[in-house]
């Protein structure tokens, strides 16, 4: 039992780093919580001389889960209008116009 608690704790460890690299938001805390719970149940079912890896695995959860939070509350996503797309949208729509007012007229 305790071989599958780690081996699910090191897969959701993983995966937990790469939501974490990636612009997942807060999505990443699902394999994050899942790579903390795993881990500790393999810390729980470790003995003494067993306990190296559950650790580096819960000290990678944590790390991760304070880099998704901080990412969360401290970068702040903003759009930002593009005033020279719209002044080039605006300007083909009149041309667009005038060459359909000049197509009328030659009718």
């Amino acid at each position: 039992m305790r071989k599958l608690f780690l081996i699910l704790s090191c897969i959701f460890g993983v995966l937990g780093i790469v939501f974490t690299a990636l612009p997942m938001d807060t999505l990443a805390f699902l394999p994050i919580g899942l790579a903390l719970v795993f881990g500790l149940l393999t810390l729980v079912k470790s003995e003494d001389h067993q306990k190296k890896i559950p650790k580096v695995v819960l000290f990678i959860g944590a790390l991760c889960s304070a880099v998704v939070l901080g990412k969360t509350l401290l970068i702040k996503d903003e759009v930002a209008t593009d005033t020279q797309f719209e002044q080039q949208k605006m300007e083909t729509k009149k041309e667009a116009q005038k060459e359909l007012e000049e197509l009328e007229g030659l009718e």
